[in-house]
């Protein structure tokens, strides 16, 4: 059985080594893209909702650019929300600024009560441009 061909960012936040997990997962053309949330690098979380949404894209971008991959290599996207209703409007407007183009990737939108503390969740799979 062969291993797991992982990525890691550069700057490893501390939630993968505190929860045990990898940020992503290679399998053939398709990666796998670990949830994403708003952390700081200690793990914590960035208190203020618009600027957690922004973090949480920034963590994620770095993943893929670990991975040789963009924005545009993603295919689908869940997102976990713990107040969908009031938080919509915030991360549509940060969403736009990175899905800013046609074809956009297939979305799926989640209302969940617990996050680990956070109020923002997003996990992708994307094509990638480096296959082992």
């Amino acid at each position: 059985m062969s291993k797991r061909d992982v990525i890691f960012p550069a700057n490893r936040h501390a939630l993968y080594e505190a929860h045990g997990y990898s940020a992503a997962v290679r399998s053939g053309e398709l990666l796998f893209v670990s949830g994403q949330v708003g952390s700081r690098d200690d793990g914590s979380a960035e208190p203020d909702f618009a600027k957690q949404v922004q973090r949480a894209f920034d963590n994620l971008k770095a993943v893929l650019a670990a991975a040789g991959a963009t924005f545009d290599d993603i295919i689908d996207v869940t997102t976990f929300h713990t107040d969908p209703e009031k938080q919509l409007a915030t991360i549509m407007e940060i969403k736009a600024t990175l899905f800013s183009e046609k074809p956009y990737p297939t979305w799926t939108a989640v209302g969940v009560n617990w996050l680990a503390g956070f109020d923002f969740e997003i996990k992708v799979i994307a094509r990638s441009p480096k296959t082992a």
